[in-house]
């Protein structure tokens, strides 16, 4: 089959949401930490976090595309039980993931604002802000513009990665000892690493929601062969992009008696000088307002994703019909949820984002098998079934994923 370009960039764009979204909290944050903290210690952690969670997230654009249903239908004709388990493990865990983006959202708000004001009120304003957006339809405007803010991310992130490495890591201070990974410290943060590295397992639904709005927004049904090209795009975007916020975080800072700040703002503004140590003062406003741009995407993003998911499992579940108001009103949940967490971690910005990555991780075995059994049933036609090597690395996968969970619980929670 030939390729066609022209359909191809019809099919283009849930992949590119998908790491758009992804690259918020896990690469600015989290792999920035890694990088910082443990020098290149942990990057073969994240590499397999990418290779083994890659089936679970490849199969919600895979079924969506056989199927032009969401995965969400896949697990009601697992069972009812399934999406009931679905609903509950979501409304354990959206809460603070919510809270988590858009703390980091607010953070860089503050720096680029560059004013003293209290982080609750930006907060506040930032929900105000995603809900009138989402309420009023303006988010595909928003998220056009957000796609080409993100390439803008991929250029300057990859220009700081190379000038890094022309530079050469900053000096590490005297008597300085590499830190732990395998102590209580240090698998918790290897596990909220791997969390979202490089998003939740459970945002393979949304993947699989965005592929069905596409065919509705383009009117064009995509092969199979050109869905897969979109998400591949976007996972091998949110690869490069994890590598290269370690290195920053280890070239210029590992070693050197530097720590990121444990609040918001004092962090987004070391995340930007990360930039500008590399790129040059110059460099300043585009980063703040590209990194701003990237975080109020995954914000906005985690809302809809949110809001939409439990609305169609909520529709699912009673046999209801769709109703715009029952999206309305789990949007403000989702809003009223994400503000009381962020009132109980106001002084401690890296435990809300440790457990709300470690929540992620623990529950991303159950999504895995959930997603493995649905891309493997009887409704799914030979030729759109996962081939043999998919299968069996996310057989491997959920292995990999089952492992890490016992060891964490094993560890910081048994002993």
């Amino acid at each position: 089959m030939t390729f066609n370009y022209k359909n191809f960039l019809k099919t283009l764009g849930p992949g590119i949401l998908f790491a758009s979204t992804a690259i918020g909290v896990s690469h600015l944050v989290q792999s920035t930490r890694a990088g910082a903290d443990y020098g290149f210690a942990l990057v073969i952690f994240v590499i397999l976090a990418n290779i083994f969670k890659y089936p679970f997230f490849e199969f919600g654009s895979r079924y969506a595309n056989a199927t032009n249903e969401s995965l969400l239908f896949g697990y009601k004709r697992q069972g009812k039980w399934v999406l009931f388990m679905y609903f509950l493990i979501t409304l354990a865990s959206m809460f603070t993931v919510v809270a988590a983006v858009s703390f980091v959202c607010s953070g860089l708000i503050i720096e680029l604002l560059g004013i003293q004001i209290d982080i609750k009120i930006v907060v506040l304003l930032l929900f105000a802000f995603c809900v009138a957006i989402l309420i009023s339809g303006k988010y595909g405007v928003l998220d056009s513009l957000i796609k080409l803010l993100a390439i803008t991310l991929l250029i300057s992130t990859i220009s700081a990665f190379i000038i890094a490495l022309l530079n050469g890591p900053a000096l590490k201070t005297d008597g300085f000892s590499p830190p732990i990974i395998w102590n209580e410290s240090g698998v918790f943060f290897l596990i909220a690493l791997m969390g979202w590295m490089p998003t939740a397992v459970d945002m393979s639904i949304w993947t699989s929601i965005w592929t069905i709005e596409r065919i509705k927004q383009t009117r064009y049904k995509p092969t199979l062969e050109e869905t897969l090209l979109d998400f591949n795009i976007g996972y091998v975007f949110t690869i490069i992009l994890s590598l290269c916020f370690i290195t920053l975080g280890a070239y210029f800072m590992y070693g050197t008696g530097e720590e990121l700040p444990n609040n918001s703002p004092a962090f987004a503004a070391k995340l930007v000088g990360l930039y500008t140590k590399s790129l040059g003062g110059w460099s300043y406003w585009l980063i703040a307002i590209v990194a701003f741009s990237v975080m109020l995407s995954t914000t906005i993003a985690v809302f809809d994703g949110y809001s939409r998911a439990i609305e169609s499992t909520f529709e699912l579940l009673f046999d209801l019909k769709h109703s715009y108001i029952i999206y309305l009103i789990w949007l403000i949940i989702v809003a009223f949820g994400g503000y009381l967490i962020i009132w109980f971690f106001l002084d401690d910005f890296k435990l809300l984002i440790d457990l709300a990555t470690s929540i992620s991780f623990l529950i991303a075995p159950l999504f895995a098998i959930m997603n493995y059994r649905v891309m493997n049933a009887n409704n799914i036609s030979i030729e759109a079934k996962p081939p043999q090597w998919l299968n069996l690395l996310a057989i491997l996968g959920i292995v990999f994923l089952c492992f890490f969970a016992i060891l964490f619980l094993f560890r910081n929670w048994i002993f």
